[in-house]
């Protein structure tokens, strides 16, 4: 009696061992490949699988996208310029069966033609190249993996360059040249200012010479304004010189003219005063008047 129930409770104790080693969960996440005797037998969806015990053998596979960075990498360009140059690769298992057959370790595997790979591109490139394309340079990486990794099952959805180091000697050569163009621009926008200021000024020049009244209304504006600091001398044009003489000499023909005594100072030197300071002589020249004290006497 003792013997059947040791042998019940052995079958028993062999029933629940069989039925745990014989129950697998897949998650939804996942997807196992099969394996009976050593032989793949195909792939079994998320949930509850029911395998042989000691027969059968379950390797869940994870179809999410796995995030790999790719460590930095001593790289030469093309134009002879060492950098280092780090980034970061975005892959999913596609083929749950040729990630598990095809190869050993996909993980690892990715990982060492990644480095190789950015290596092979960015080599390819000169140094403006790889600041300015990086677009094009992450490309051109995900299409030579994808020929790669095509055979063990994997999709490289992205790879994306992380960080670029650059030698401090060219740090400061960049900077300078930065300077040098940032130089150019403003020399640039400068000469293109005098060029239209010039044009401007040319414009002005057409217009007082249609209308010589605004030359001289320009220029008694220009004496206001030299008249705002406290000066004791002023420098008349020469136009402006002229058109009192001229003036003075109309005055005077008239008032002659008309029987009147002379107005003295009107066709000669004008005496008048400036800012309240000592009387001036004002004269007449031909190329300018020059306004200054008056002597005494």
């Amino acid at each position: 009696m003792k013997v059947l129930i040791i042998a019940v409770v052995a079958v028993v104790v062999l029933l629940v061992l069989g039925l745990v080693l014989s129950v697998r969960i897949v998650k939804q996440y996942e997807k196992g490949v099969l394996f009976r005797l050593g032989r793949a037998l195909g792939t079994r969806e998320a949930g509850l699988r029911v395998i042989i015990p000691f027969i059968d053998v379950l390797h869940r596979v994870s179809l999410r996208i796995v995030t790999m960075p790719i460590q930095s990498q001593g790289i030469i360009t093309r134009d002879n310029v060492s950098v280092d140059v780090s980034a970061v690769a975005y892959f999913r298992v596609v083929d749950a069966v040729k990630s598990v057959v095809a190869i050993e370790n996909v993980y690892t595997a990715i990982d060492q033609i990644a480095q190789t790979t950015l290596r092979k591109v960015v080599g390819q490139h000169t140094l403006d190249q790889t600041l300015s394309e990086t677009d094009t340079i992450n490309l051109d990486i995900r299409k030579i993996l994808d020929v790669s990794t095509v055979d063990w099952g994997v999709e490289v959805t992205l790879v994306e360059l992380k960080d670029i180091q650059l030698p401090d000697s060219m740090k400061r050569a960049m900077a300078r040249q930065a300077e040098a163009e940032r130089e150019k621009r403003a020399k640039i926008i400068n000469a293109e200012g005098e060029s239209l200021a010039a044009a401007a000024l040319g414009d002005a020049s057409d217009i007082m010479m249609a209308h010589p009244l605004a030359l001289q209304l320009r220029n008694l504006q220009s004496l206001v304004e030299i008249g705002v600091d406290k000066n004791t001398t002023v420098v008349f044009p020469a136009p402006l010189m002229t058109t009192i003489a001229e003036l003075g000499t109309f005055l005077a023909r008239e008032k002659t003219a008309a029987g009147l005594p002379d107005a003295p100072g009107l066709a000669g030197p004008v005496l008048a005063t400036v800012n309240g300071t000592s009387p001036v002589v004002v004269a007449p020249a031909n190329g300018a008047a020059v306004a200054g004290p008056a002597e005494p006497g």
